[in-house]
Formats: C-alpha cells, structure tokens, sequence
C-alpha cells in the first residue's frame, strides 16, 4: 500500500490546490493530511476516493506482475 501513497504524496505535490483547498474540498481533515503526507498516516478507502477525484485521478486496482524467480 506504500506505492499507492507514495503516488498520492507525489500527485498532490504536483497539484495547483494548497492542502488547505486539498482539505476543503474532500472533507479530509487537515490533520490527517498532513499524516498522509509525513508517511505516518494512511487513509479509508472512502477517503482516498475523495482525494482521488479531487485531484482528478483514478485509482485502479489490477494483478500483481510477477517478480522473477518466484
């Protein structure tokens, strides 16, 4: 789950919107952004849905590619 916020951290750092507006418009809580945005925090599934569209991204969920030598 790292990577995917790992990819969130990145596409909000990317993003015209301050936090404050982040936080505005997704109802996430300024504090629990910040969290998400030290790596100390994570998000519901609800929540991430909200940042998603914010930001105007799609979250995907797919198979695994296989690692070599397994």
């Amino acid at each position: 789950m790292c990577r995917l916020f790992d990819e969130l951290r990145a596409a909000i750092e990317r993003s015209d919107m301050s936090r404050y507006a982040i936080s505005k418009a997704t109802g996430i809580d300024q504090g629990q952004l910040s969290r998400l945005m030290d790596g100390t925090g994570g998000l519901s599934v609800e929540r991430l849905e909200q940042l998603a569209d914010a930001l105007d991204l799609e979250i995907v969920v797919r198979p695994r590619r296989k690692r070599k030598g397994r």
